[in-house]
């Protein structure tokens, strides 16, 4: 195919030399000068930044079970029905990376997925690929940054641009080692910024590119034309494996701020509320009867003894402000609060049922990892739990002692957990899965499948339904629209 397309473009570029092959000898013993401040090269900024560019090489022992997925289901056939296989096994896991050297003594920045897990890490610096054995100075999962050190002197330090004045339309370059071939350089623009709700971390700020990403340029630099850094690349959106326009980069200026929490702390601290929260959609705003267009970021649930209860918060509540400054989406919540030192002092814009209230929250520390959740020593129930069909497409049934067990849900969980579901079901269309516990129905408490499939019958046909749900860790709200 590329062959013929070749060939066709020679056929064309004959014809044109034919008609004007006296233009064309014109302009080859002629040849066109640059014009001033046309760029035709990017080499002296490659020469610059390379330099700074390593390789990341990690070493990893796994003991595997290998279980079908998705979770959930699996561990649902448990109890209604089915087997659950699994396979035993080790295995040493080898991996690939990039990182920048940003300080002359040796801390590089890399991305956590690069380096998490490891339990040996190499960086590879310059072209005859010298390698250091590297520590883990300390890693941020909620923005996938690490900082690595290695003991070296006199390193070539990247320089860092202000990440907050990129633009889409500016020229970056991408720096990393995709599929291990060291120092490779990509050319693209900035797609855009300030990219979030892609779910691939829980601060998302992103840079987004459409220089050329691929496996391996993870933990490499984005770089402006001036070969400053404006970003750790970190992901792509792809269909195929390979890069297709859509890379995202966590910008320098928060990459910074990150690196130096973990180098004088090894750890980030962040401001913390104590509440789950999601960004209101419109069709959430329609089932909870808000007028107008309403948008910040929906309280899904509050922990016991958190700043935002203590403030007298409630689930159901609407963020839209903080210190006076709009909040339209979860993520500009998180990142604003985030960025926060904990024992400050915030001033929260809430809409509460169509009314505007004001909380005054001290922040605390967000926790370093969710305590661990699990049943206590309660007496077993056995036997296949009973279900019971609602919303045109759900069975449900009680939360029992092994359910919770298994679903690792909180002890005090109360509610009726999803046990089957139709895949063309308005409910699995809105999001729902097997394994969600139903809390909540347009406000009213779900304390078993009993109650759900009482208040259920209530309801107005065609109502849209409010529910609230815990999945995957958390309680939030899904609008329902049954047919």
């Amino acid at each position: 195919m590329k062959r013929g397309i070749l060939q066709s473009r020679a056929s064309l570029i004959g014809i044109i030399l034919c008609v004007n092959a006296g233009a064309f000898f014109a302009t080859a013993q002629e040849p066109a000068q640059p014009q001033p401040g046309v760029v035709t090269t990017f080499a002296p900024i490659v020469e610059k930044v390379a330099p700074s560019v390593v390789t990341v090489f990690t070493t990893q022992t796994v003991s595997q079970t290998a279980l079908p997925l998705p979770f959930s289901d699996d561990i649902l056939r448990q109890f209604f029905g089915g087997q659950l296989p699994q396979r035993q096994g080790k295995q040493t896991l080898q991996g690939l990376g990039s990182g920048v050297i940003v300080s002359p003594d040796g801390y590089i920045l890399t991305a956590n997925h690069v380096v998490s897990g490891a339990e040996e890490i190499m960086v590879g610096l310059g072209t005859e690929l010298r390698k250091y054995k590297a520590k883990k100075v300390g890693t941020d999962p909620g923005t996938d940054v690490a900082l690595l050190k290695i003991d070296e002197k006199n390193l070539p330090a990247i320089t860092f641009a202000d990440s907050d004045k990129a633009r889409a339309g500016d020229v970056v370059l991408a720096v990393g080692n995709p599929f291990g071939l060291r120092q490779t350089v990509t050319m693209g623009i900035i797609s855009a910024v300030g990219r979030g709700g892609i779910g691939i971390v829980d601060y998302e700020n992103f840079i987004q590119t459409d220089a050329a990403i691929n496996m391996g340029n993870s933990g490499g630099a984005l770089v402006d034309i001036q070969g400053r850094l404006l970003g750790i690349n970190t992901a792509i959106f792809t269909r195929t494996g390979g890069s297709q326009g859509v890379g995202f980069a966590v910008p320098s200026n928060l990459a910074r701020e990150v690196m130096q929490s973990l180098r004088e702390k090894g750890r980030v601290v962040r401001g913390y509320i104590g509440a789950t929260v999601q960004t209101l959609t419109p069709e959430l705003a329609d089932a909870m009867k808000l007028k107008g267009q309403p948008t910040g970021a929906l309280v899904g649930e509050i922990e016991q003894n958190s700043p935002s209860q203590k403030a007298g918060m409630k689930t159901g509540d609407v963020i839209t402000g903080v210190n006076g400054k709009k909040i339209t989406d979860a993520r500009e919540l998180r990142l604003i609060v985030g960025s926060m030192a904990p024992g400050t002092k915030v001033r929260l814009d809430v809409n509460r049922e169509g009314q505007t209230k004001t909380f005054d929250v001290q922040l605390a520390e967000m926790p370093a990892a969710t305590a661990e959740q699990g049943a206590e020593s309660t007496p077993q129930e056995s036997g296949e739990p009973e279900k019971a069909t609602v919303f045109g497409g759900i069975a449900v049934a009680d939360v029992t002692a092994d359910i919770r067990t298994a679903l690792n849900l909180p002890k005090d969980m109360q509610g009726a957990v999803i046990a089957e579901i139709d895949a063309d079901s308005p409910a699995a269309k809105a999001g729902l899965r097997e394994g969600d516990v139903i809390q909540e129905v347009n406000k009213q408490p779900v304390k078993s499948a009993k109650d759900l499939v009482a208040i259920s019958k209530k309801l107005k046909p065609k109502e849209k339904i409010l529910l609230r749900v815990y999945s995957q860790g958390r309680s939030g709200y899904v609008a329902l629209e049954p047919k």
